[in-house]
């Protein structure tokens, strides 16, 4: 019997919630900037010694910019930025600078498909198929040198939670490899041809997927669903496009624009006010330049991205990636999955939503995340087996994106910590500010 672990968290979060009433303390509902370091649980010689560590990620080059946020109970103890915003012209960094998010948008195109749940439009165990008859519904087992290709039926149909998960297997596997081949094949032909736009050029806007030129994200989902799956839904991990096949999802399901959804249910009541996916063509200035790390070097890296969020005529967004904004703007949306569902005075998603989300493991225990990898709803969920840091508790959640922005939440601990770098080569430093962020707190 197929097990739907949201309506068990419903029925538990109610009985509690009954029960426990006057047990549940206010959650913060918004940040507290003026610290009585003493009362918060640190010290000004813990401050100088996080301090210490990110300004030597600069000093030795390994950096270019680094931004950390760090708040207990929703009171903000760190919240600093070293380095440059703009190596070549002088332009320090501060904290309210713009990053490429990348894939901390899945997050957040998440948390809006879980809002169309809570209004009962949809069930995260409802097949796909009965929103999108056109997705896939047949596994890839054999492609031949000519191109062709042999399937089987699915052993069971694609879910939502499978999508959420990341275990759905679009583009997964022989799939992503034949595709990869077609695309490559296409594009020998419009180079023969002329085209200027060969070698999947990405058209306006940050995107993946397809062959980076469609004017709507439907374009390319409808496209992708055209081949059949890598393996059978739930039974593996593939990373990345089901949170673009979610995206159009939410499209369907709520008959807007996935931007124009998820602005009005996440990001405007939390008061995410700079968060976008694109901006005006003004807004580049508060962009923190990219760079590179090469042998002890900083050498500028391309500024595709920053300037796809603010070209002109932009018709399209993805689940994926593609958010960009200042860290306090995101650790807005930290807090509330903190909170468990609330900040800013509104209520995003229920108490057991998040848990549901946050607390179940949706893979299988042996999968291609690795040893001890475990991913809930939108999150990986951190275990004893598996963590970025050792202080970090077992009840953490989190996800992070390519250029090197990273966020922790965790409830055992009540913190939230964020931290932000704009470099597409980067050594992998966040465990070590990790580690000093906790140390905070700690005698």
């Amino acid at each position: 019997m197929k097990r739907n672990y949201l309506a068990v968290f419903f029925i538990a979060g109610a009985f509690l919630s009954s029960t426990c009433v006057a047990q549940n303390k206010a959650v913060p509902e918004q940040f507290k900037y003026k610290v009585d370091l003493k009362k918060a649980g640190t010290s000004t010689e813990k401050i100088a010694g996080l301090d210490s560590l990110l300004q030597s990620l600069v000093s030795q080059k390994k950096v270019s910019s680094v931004v950390g946020f760090v708040a207990k109970g929703g009171t903000v103890v760190y919240k600093k930025a070293f380095g440059w915003k703009d190596i070549e012209n002088k332009v320090p960094a501060t904290p309210d600078d713009y990053y490429i998010l990348f894939s901390q948008t899945k997050a957040i195109t998440t948390v809006a498909f879980m809002t169309l749940v809570e209004k009962g439009l949809v069930k995260i165990d409802d097949p796909v198929s009965t929103y999108f008859p056109g997705i896939p519904d047949k596994v890839i087992t054999v492609v031949h040198e000519d191109g062709t290709y042999e399937t089987r039926p699915v052993a069971k149909p694609m879910t939502f939670a499978h999508l959420m998960s990341h275990s759905s297997g679009l583009n997964a596997g022989l799939v992503g490899k034949f595709r990869r081949k077609e695309i490559q094949q296409a594009d020998s032909i419009r180079k023969v041809n002329g085209d200027t736009t060969a070698g999947r050029t990405p058209g306006p806007g940050q995107r993946t997927g397809g062959a980076g030129n469609a004017k709507y994200l439907k374009d390319e989902m409808i496209a992708l669903a055209k081949y059949p799956l890598g393996f059978d839904p739930g039974s593996e991990y593939s990373y990345h496009i089901s949170s673009n096949m979610l995206a159009y999802m939410i499209e369907l399901i709520s008959g807007k624009p996935l931007r124009q959804y998820v602005k009005e249910t996440v990001l405007e009541p939390l008061g995410m006010t700079q968060t976008d996916w694109y901006y005006e063509p003004a807004a580049l200035s508060l962009f923190v330049k990219a760079y590179n790390a090469v042998d002890g070097k900083l050498e500028p890296a391309t500024s595709l991205f920053s300037e796809g969020a603010v070209s002109k005529e932009q018709t399209y967004a993805e689940g994926a990636l593609g958010l960009n904004g200042p860290i306090d703007d995101y650790a807005k949306f930290c807090q509330m999955l903190l909170n468990r569902g609330e900040f800013n005075g509104h209520r995003i998603l229920k108490r057991e939503t998040i848990d549901a989300m946050t607390k179940v493991n949706r893979l299988p225990e042996v999968n291609a995340g690795g040893k001890g990898f475990r991913f809930g709803l939108g999150f990986e969920l951190y275990n004893e087996n598996k963590k970025p840091a050792p202080e970090v508790s077992n009840t953490a959640f989190a996800w992070g994106g390519l250029y090197g922005t990273e966020y922790i939440i965790d409830p055992e601990n009540n913190m939230i910590a964020l931290y932000y770098l704009n470099m597409p080569k980067h050594e992998h430093l966040y465990p070590l500010f990790l580690s000093k962020a906790y140390k905070l707190f700690r005698k």
